[in-house]
């Protein structure tokens, strides 16, 4: 029988590629394990002291004219000034010169400065997050440490990172630049032609990470293997060529190519030859910083920024002979705004205190990304509608166009969203996150059967459980009853073996109801960090939980036989109601706990600032007539 039972599952286990399997085992787990084995957990909140001195900030945004960074006629004199002010150095430990911060206070740092500039904010992110200086610090040898550390610690190399071509993109690892071991003069090099596109700092880059596929067709390695690589590159070295750039939406930021035939000598593989065919596990460990840090504090900014002007905003602009607040149409608009506002600052706080605490989730990383870049957009698009002509027309009022212009940017990189939601959130977190699958996965792999047995039963025993759980809290309406209905349906789907892969329909409606889980978590935890606002808490929370209703009726009229045994799992979705919605709205706009928190972390100067002065004076007065007047413009430009 249990021979039977492993050939069985043996054919619905998905053939897994070796980068896939990298994947798997990198990184780990935290609350997406817990919310898979039907229960909920917090992280522990640690209190890390502050580095970085505001008087810094302050420094970086008064010298910036708010001009592109690039390109520009400056010779990048505020790049120069990250650099040298050791602004790329927040994840360079300070025996090497750095100035590493918490998860929290970078976090925090990049929210500020994409507040106020999101080009300025990108610059600053990026070598911050993957990129040669954090795989140097954990892969490199000591003398690259030494040697590359210090020196991008101090701003004497500005760094960048060459993964993606015209041929790899979301598929990072598809048809990437591959090259091979050659000996030379009794030496051994790299032989490779690097076509890279879409590098974040490339055109102002003197030290360029490059992830390449090796060859080894002659077998000269002594150590390490074929597979994807990462080597160092200096500028004007090694055949390297950086003649061109190109224009993402016309944000300002340094973004190009790196092309040529390279020959790169073998010792400039970070780690060494022994890290030869080892780039794809180097890189899926390092992902976190991207996904869950950097990505997610640029769409807090935007969004809290968008926010905050609106509520501002609404008071002063008039319509009708009433101020826009009094118009439930601009009611209704704002009160999405501050929901994905609210959702995106919780989820950010919740991460950061999990990777604070030392963790590395992969799947979490993920879903912060995709989701806090998808809702920041959903803020800017109900924002641009409220703010309407002066939200379209460039001007010293219009505080959501550079915002705005951003947006896709973020959706964009880092894996598309498309990807990160249908491809990666459930299908790669059913394998990571669930407490039992990859084991039998592993044992399947391993073609071990007896230690298949134990672990069948130990998923048999948790799936029983929960399908029994579900029932025996079927009338229960909260959230711990939906994370055990979410588990209990993700056991069923997980019957569909390696068909998940191409059904992305439904792995992408499994991914959200996941996601809005762990955001109505975050939401709950955020609540209870701040003490805010219970009413706005409990009523996103019910929103979220409303939403994944219908995503998990959804899932179930989408399956086949299994839907016949998990028709208690539908439930009836409830109707927008009104008055609630008018009640939330006046919450917001008189709880001063909510606009407090969502101006946290964001710089307040220009049309902010005088939005904020306005709303103190008598609005019979010539002076608030002034800043109105001020505020409400609409660019003008001569003919």
């Amino acid at each position: 029988m249990n021979k039977f039972i492993f050939s069985k599952v043996k054919q619905l286990v998905p053939k897994i590629s070796s980068t896939e399997l990298i994947a798997l085992r990198s990184g780990n787990t935290s609350i997406d394990r817990s919310i898979l084995n039907g229960d909920i957990e917090y992280p522990t909140k640690k209190n890390i002291p502050n580095k970085l001195a505001e008087s810094k900030l302050n420094t970086l945004f008064s010298m910036h004219d708010k001009s592109k960074l690039y390109p520009n006629s400056d010779n990048n004199k505020i790049i120069s000034w990250l650099a040298t002010n050791k602004f790329f150095s927040f994840i360079i430990d300070e025996k090497y010169g750095g100035n590493k911060l918490s998860v929290n206070e970078l976090s925090n740092v990049l929210t500020k400065i994409t507040s106020f500039d999101p080009g300025l904010g990108v610059v600053a992110m990026v070598p911050n997050s993957l990129g040669p200086g954090e795989l140097i610090s954990i892969y490199g040898t000591e003398k690259q440490k030494n040697h590359y550390l210090p020196k991008l610690a101090a701003g004497e190399f500005i760094p960048c990172f060459g993964l993606t071509g015209p041929n790899n993109g979301s598929d990072a690892t598809g048809k990437i630049d591959t090259g091979k071991i050659i000996s030379k003069e009794n030496k051994k090099y790299i032989e490779v032609e690097i076509n890279k596109r879409y590098i974040t700092l490339a055109p102002v880059a003197n030290l360029m990470g490059l992830a390449f596929n090796l060859k080894d067709p002659n077998g000269l390695l002594d150590e390490g293997s074929e597979g994807i690589t990462v080597a160092l590159v200096e500028r004007n070295t090694c055949g390297l060529i950086q003649e061109t750039h190109h224009n993402p939406l016309n944000a300002g930021f340094p973004n190009g190519t790196l092309k040529g035939n390279l020959l790169i000598p073998l010792e400039n593989i970070i780690g060494g030859e022994k890290n030869a065919g080892n780039g794809w596990k180097m890189l899926m460990e390092c992902l976190s910083a991207g996904r869950g840090i950097c990505l997610p504090a640029t769409a807090n900014a935007s969004s809290k920024a968008a926010s905050f002007g609106m509520y501002h905003y609404i008071k002063i602009r008039e319509q009708f002979n009433m101020p826009l607040e009094k118009m439930e149409a601009i009611q209704e608009k704002f009160n999405k705004i501050i929901l994905d506002t609210w959702i995106i600052q919780s989820s950010v706080l919740m991460t950061n205190d999990i990777l604070d605490n030392g963790d590395s989730p992969a799947v979490i990383s993920a879903i912060m990304k995709q989701q806090s870049t998808e809702r920041a957009r959903n803020v800017l698009n109900q924002a641009m509608d409220i703010h309407a002509g002066a939200s379209i027309c460039l001007g010293y009022s219009n505080f959501l166009e550079k915002f705005y212009r951003s947006a896709p940017i973020g959706i964009t990189v880092e894996g598309s969203n498309t990807l990160t939601r249908s491809l990666i959130i459930f299908g790669q977190g059913l394998n990571k996150s669930h407490p039992y699958i990859f084991p039998v996965l592993n044992d399947i792999l391993n073609n071990d059967a007896n230690s298949f047995k134990e672990n069948f039963n130990e998923i048999l025993n948790h799936s029983i459980l929960l399908y029994l759980k579900s029932f025996s809290l079927s009338f229960s309406k909260t959230l711990e009853q939906q994370v055990v209905n979410f588990a209990c349906l993700t056991n069923f789907v997980a019957l569909k073996g390696g068909s998940i892969k191409k059904e992305q329909m439904l792995s992408g409606t499994m991914a959200d109801i996941f996601s809005n889980l762990y955001l109505a978590q975050s939401v709950l935890y955020y609540e209870k960090d701040k003490k805010a606002s219970d009413k706005l808490t409990n009523y996103i929370v019910n929103h979220l939980m409303n939403e994944n209703q219908k995503l998990i009726n959804e899932v179930v009229d989408n399956l086949g036989f299994e839907k016949y045994l998990l028709l208690h799992l539908k439930k009836s979705v409830k109707s927008i109601n009104y008055k609630e919605e008018k009640d939330i709205f006046n919450e917001i706009m008189k709880n001063p706990n909510i606009i407090d928190c969502i101006k946290e972390n964001i710089h307040i100067e220009g049309v902010f600032k005088d939005m904020e002065d306005a709303l103190l004076l008598d609005k019979n007065s010539e002076e608030y007539k002034i800043l109105k007047d001020k505020i409400i413009n609409v660019g003008e430009y001569n003919n």
